[in-house]
């Protein structure tokens, strides 16, 4: 597939210091005007496992496949997308086809749909080492099988079809191709999606466990903040098309400093904590639609806390502690003129929104 591109030509000059993936300034728009990634900035260096939560509609999976081109034709794309410093924006077709598989590769949510129904999933592992590192096909078996065993699956199982394993062995099967060409980036897109509660603990543990040992990148995209705080070093927040809030995942899920990151982790009930059983806040509402979003700060109709400055203007990623950025008006606002009049008032109409709640 192609896409439109209006990305920059120039790159950043390599340097030892520079990190696996550094995502600059991206924009994505797909025909008819839907702005679905707006002006992301995110970083990810070897070893480093970034998480990525929002709800559907927020931009989490484009941005995904926006980072090897496999948007739609049609979508503009703006930004650069630095991998190991080479523009993936300005790459060439060829050079693109293998940096999706030894560069950088993705685990598709739902393993039934991505896998080929027809064909042996060995054969399906083989075909990227084929194409990609000119391997003998008694070279590529033989690294199959390799691959199965790596993923906690017998190597015999290289002659099953898709229909004869389970989710949770499809998904394994999804993770050995992704390794198939020893890829320093792998991107995992709600790799958990209608797994059973104990075989999702066993894929995240297996994906953590890979990327430790290989030292790769990770970027993990799911709605599931307790999920990413557990399995992730940093966390990005996005909500409509933007990253909202970043920082240490435990510390973003424990104590999120933008409303729509706090209203995200309250969603959850909590182990070890029975009150949040019974008490899980849900947030009312829908992302807005992205060739429709409202003015200022997307999220303001949505926010509790929302004082009237936020219909007018968009708020930046601000410090909002060490390591961590927020963009919303009450980060900082100790600092800010006339901070102390705004926050009374949100802090008013979040305790009007609470009433109302309790009530309903």
């Amino acid at each position: 597939m192609s896409i439109q591109e209006t990305s920059k030509t120039t790159q950043a000059p390599r340097t030892e210091q520079a990190p696996l993936l550094d995502v600059r300034d991206l924009e994505v728009t797909y025909a008819g005007g839907a702005a679905a990634v707006r002006g992301v900035n995110l970083t990810v260096e070897a070893g480093q496992k970034l998480g990525i939560a929002g709800e559907s509609g927020c931009g989490k999976s484009t941005l995904a496949l926006a980072l090897l081109r496999l948007l739609p034709a049609g979508t503009k794309v703006s930004g650069e997308i630095l991998l190991d410093g080479e523009d993936v924006l300005t790459m060439k077709w060829g050079r693109v086809r293998a940096v999706r598989w030894a560069g950088a590769s993705i685990v598709f949510q739902g393993a039934m749909h991505s896998l080929n129904a027809v064909h042996r999933v060995g054969d399906q592992i083989a075909e990227p080492i084929l194409l990609h590192r000119k391997e003998t096909p008694a070279g590529a078996k033989r690294k199959t099988g390799e691959l199965l065993e790596h993923v906690g699956l017998p190597a015999s199982r290289a002659d099953a079809y898709p229909h004869e394993l389970s989710g949770g062995q499809r998904q394994r099967v999804m993770i050995a191709m992704a390794l198939a060409c020893d890829p320093r980036l792998i991107i995992a897109d709600e790799p958990t999606t209608a797994l059973d509660v104990m075989i999702q603990a066993q894929i995240l543990r297996l994906i953590e466990q890979l990327v430790t040992e290989q030292d790769l990148g990770l970027i993990m995209i799911s709605h599931d903040l307790a999920v990413l705080a557990d399995t992730c070093d940093r966390l990005a927040v996005m909500y409509a098309g933007r990253v909202v809030e970043e920082g240490p995942a435990l510390q973003v899920y424990e104590d999120a400093r933008h409303p729509y990151g706090k209203a995200l982790s309250a969603a959850f009930p909590r182990i070890g904590d029975p009150a949040s059983r019974f008490a899980p806040r849900g947030l009312p509402g829908d992302p807005p639609d992205p060739s429709d979003l409202p003015s200022g700060c997307a999220f303001h109709p949505r926010c509790a806390v929302a004082v009237e400055s936020c219909s007018r203007e968009d708020q930046a990623l601000r410090d909002a502690g060490r390591a961590r950025r927020a963009a919303c008006v009450h980060v900082g606002e100790a600092e800010r003129p006339g901070a102390k009049a705004e926050a009374e008032t949100g802090t008013e109409a979040e305790a009007a929104g609470e009433a109302r709640s309790s009530t309903s």
